[in-house]
């Protein structure tokens, strides 16, 4: 499913024909991009991180809500865990979605939920509203980056994808980090539902530029919905997501201390119904018919990125819900502080991503992903050394060291786990990276939090302040995770290069698994 952007010009009164897929085989590579493909990677990438920075802005603003709608903390939490859950049931449908829908379909459905729903949220005049506002709007953004990522990596010659994929880390991995900043900014000098009033002008005029100058370029298929598979990846991945989310206190340490048995038993429903899942998929897979194709995981690339993708964006997550605990509990720094102080890592991994991206179709992945992760193991053994008069420049340069470890990291794992998929299976890939993300920084938040609540626990029983505590539990978690980092560094040499990227020979990955039959063959498929 590919875009392109058209020029201005008079209504036409007959469907244009979709403009044919680039073949990058029997063309040289580019050295840059057509100006109509950089327009609409463009467009896309605005509009994505719009919608995906959205997915922690509330972060900080749930006292300033908890306080104007008179509710209690444990159901404003709904605000957040709901848009989680919300993007945990889409996701995994996205990949048969961008099949069925064309894509235009696909960019104007997704952008108009998250648009009607941002207005909702503006507007909302008690919390059912708000909270509807903010399902709304989830859904708009688990369709926005599966669109983003399988869109560039068919329309990108092979050899740009390094650089072209850098911008869309800066997505990936900026928006979430810079969203409790942006909102304590905000919070700062404008009411709450300013976060909301100021971006929907944006969701508006993206949406309205898409409508006009994206058109569609390849084939969808008409392949029915299996709904048993819908039901099942609906209510394990959901299940999954809210009971990571009820481990973690709902990212509130003092709640995580008063956790129940519930979230274990969601848990374990949720891994009996995914086990369901995977097993359907299997079998759907064998005529070309599953929701999400687990033939992705043929790839050794594609299996290995996706592992430490897991890894490094669990760390990420649950580095940005500890360090504003420990900086706020131990430190007693105010919010616009804490979002100051974690600022400048967001700006250089921002900065370090199109960088990143060029090295990466210059010298391959392991030249980068090792070096990247040693620097979050250094990152992580600076983060393990605070007490409870610990400077913030301490805080502030292991967070640098992890987020330029994490800019080195994140590009390569994203563009080499699709880059080494078939086009058949490659919006199936996009959905099972953007699945990984939500679950992963669930559980990322979820482990990271219960071991520093059980380390401050222990640290307490032996006669330690509840500050000592914190600080006893926080840098554990972080020494752990510098454990966890070097380990993902040994993986990360057993990651190999793409043929086709990077000029070298070929175009696709020998390491995916051939489809069991062409394109078009054993469903009808139609250009649109």
């Amino acid at each position: 499913m590919l875009a392109t952007v058209t020029s201005s010009s008079p209504a036409r009164t007959a469907p244009e024909p979709a403009r044919p897929a680039p073949d990058h085989a029997a063309h040289p590579a580019p050295a840059r991009l057509d100006p109509r493909d950089r327009s609409v990677i463009t467009l896309l990438l605005i509009s994505a991180f719009v919608v995906i920075l959205n997915e922690t802005i509330l972060s900080v603003a749930l006292p300033r809500i908890m306080h104007d709608l008179t509710i209690d903390a444990s159901t404003a939490q709904w605000l957040t865990t709901a848009f989680m859950l919300t993007m945990a049931v889409i996701i995994p449908i996205t990949g048969f979605l961008m099949q069925r829908l064309t894509t235009r379909q696909m960019f104007s459905t997704a952008m108009t939920l998250f648009t009607v729903g941002t207005a909702i949220c503006a507007l909302a005049p008690s919390f059912v509203p708000l909270l509807a506002g903010r399902v709304v709007q989830a859904s708009g953004t688990a369709m926005m980056m599966p669109l983003l990522m399988t869109t560039v990596m068919q329309i990108v010659p092979p050899s740009l994808h390094g650089r072209v994929m850098g911008n869309i880390s800066i997505v990936i991995s900026v928006a979430p980090a810079v969203g409790p900043t942006v909102s304590g900014l905000v919070l700062s000098v404008l009411p709450w539902r300013f976060l909301f009033v100021l971006v929907l002008p944006i969701a508006i005029g993206a949406l309205a530029l898409g409508v006009r100058r994206i058109e569609n370029v390849g084939e969808t298929s008409h392949t029915r919905v299996d709904i048993l598979s819908v039901l099942l990846s609906g209510i394990g991945f959901g299940s999954l997501v809210y009971g990571l989310a009820g481990l973690g206190g709902g990212h509130d340490a003092a709640a995580a201390q008063h956790t129940s048995s519930t979230p274990l038993i969601v848990l374990a429903v949720g891994a009996v119904v995914l086990a369901l899942f995977v097993l359907r998929q299997l079998s759907l897979q064998r005529r070309d018919a599953a929701l999400l194709d687990l033939r992705t995981f043929a790839s050794k690339n594609f299996a290995l990125s996706v592992i430490l993708m897991v890894l490094m964006m669990g760390a990420m997550f649950g580095m940005i819900v500890l360090l504003p605990i420990y900086a706020q509990s131990v430190l007693g720094l105010g919010t616009v502080q804490v979002g100051l102080m974690l600022l400048p890592g967001g700006l250089v991994m921002g900065l370090a991503a199109p960088v990143v991206g060029r090295l990466y179709d210059r010298f391959g992945p392991r030249p980068l992903l090792v070096p990247g992760l040693l620097l979050v193991v250094t990152g992580m053994l600076v983060l393990s050394r605070i007490g409870t008069e610990t400077t913030p420049l301490l805080i502030v340069g292991g967070h640098l060291l992890i987020s330029v470890g994490l800019a080195c990291v994140f590009t390569p794992l994203f563009t080499n786990a699709l880059g080494s998929l078939r086009p058949q299976l490659m919006s199936h890939g996009s959905a099972i990276v953007g699945t990984v993300q939500q679950v992963a920084g669930a559980a990322g938040t979820a482990v990271m939090v219960a071991l520093m609540v059980a380390g401050s626990a222990a640290a307490q029983a032996d006669g330690a302040t509840p500050a000592e505590g914190i600080v006893h539990g926080t840098a554990t978690v972080f020494l752990i995770g510098a454990g966890l980092a070097l380990g993902s560094a040994v993986i990360a040499l057993f990651v190999t290069r793409n043929p086709g990227e990077g000029g070298a020979p070929g175009t696709g990955s020998e390491d995916a698994l051939e489809p069991e039959h062409e394109p078009g063959q054993g469903r009808a498929a139609t250009a649109h």
